[in-house]
């Protein structure tokens, strides 16, 4: 029968093995078989369920599941790691399922880092030194490389591949299998390798996107995609003209451009017709 403490009602299997002086906040329950390390931090009414691995310097939250055989904390996989002291930090309320792997940084010091609210189905594997924002959803099988950044309320579908550094911006889907080098822009869709075919309009009207919020956003993305400027020019003009420039939706969008460092995806080939469509919601 598991051990349960009556003052602080933490439930933790015979079978655990919890290292003395690991931090276990109030209501945490740990089933059979689950490892917890020495320099870990568990917040209040987490679920650590069986055979699940949490090691290294890592700080989890409240109100997380942590599913049967994951692996939180674990070493980077990178050539370069010589043993240096790294971190997970992980926020409130997510879920992450069935052997999903999430390792610590890098660098001396570094830290990969998952927000709140956020659900990671099975076999996901966030790497070293990733940074994931809210509400953001790993479908089976999504495979993270170093330092990639997905941002805010992003869906990401099975068995997507993102190279290192590359970026995934807010309200972006990711439909399965989908292999990414470059950064998808807020909004987007993003299929095939390294390509965009028009908006993420389930994903937006999901998240409260009115009519004519979308049709402003599905505006800018024509002006980036579907005209005659370059990338620069596209920009330029979305912060000068009135309909655009003090548009916070907007704002998100040019500032993603800007700052990518590895380029944005292109035009999918076949999807001049989808923005055909999109011009009617």
């Amino acid at each position: 029968m598991p051990n349960t403490n009556p003052d602080t009602n933490i439930t933790i299997h015979p079978r655990a093995i919890v290292h003395p002086k690991a931090k276990i906040g109030e209501g945490t329950s740990i089933e059979a078989d689950a490892i917890v390390d020495e320099f870990v931090e568990i917040g209040d009414r987490c679920e650590i369920r069986a055979r699940a691995i949490i090691t290294g310097h890592t700080k989890i939250g409240n109100d997380n599941q942590i599913g049967y055989g994951a692996i939180v904390g674990s070493e980077p996989q990178d050539t370069s790691y010589k043993g240096a002291i790294s971190f997970v930090e992980i926020g409130d309320r997510n879920v992450l399922r069935e052997y999903v792997t999430v390792n610590r940084g890098t660098k001396e010091g570094s830290a990969t880092k998952i927000g709140n609210d956020n659900l990671f189905f099975t076999g996901a594997h966030v790497a070293h030194n990733c940074t994931i924002g809210d509400r953001v959803i790993l479908v089976n099988n999504v495979l993270l490389a170093g330092y990639v950044e997905v941002h805010d309320h992003a869906f990401m579908g099975g068995d997507a591949v993102v190279h290192q550094f590359t970026r995934i911006g807010s309200y972006a889907m990711i439909r399965g299998q989908t292999r990414l080098g470059m950064d998808v822009p807020p909004y987007c869709m993003a299929v095939d390798t390294n390509m965009v075919c028009g908006l993420n309009r389930l994903g937006l009207r999901r998240n409260g996107f009115g009519h004519e919020r979308r049709r402003t956003i599905l505006s800018a993305y024509e002006v980036v995609y579907n005209s005659d400027r370059n990338r620069t020019q596209a920009i330029k003009f979305l912060e000068s003209d009135p309909e655009f420039a003090n548009n916070p939706d907007i704002q998100l969008f040019c500032n993603f451009i800007k700052n990518s460092r590895r380029g944005i995806c292109k035009l999918y080939e076949k999807g001049a017709s989808r923005i055909e469509e999109e011009r009617e919601y």
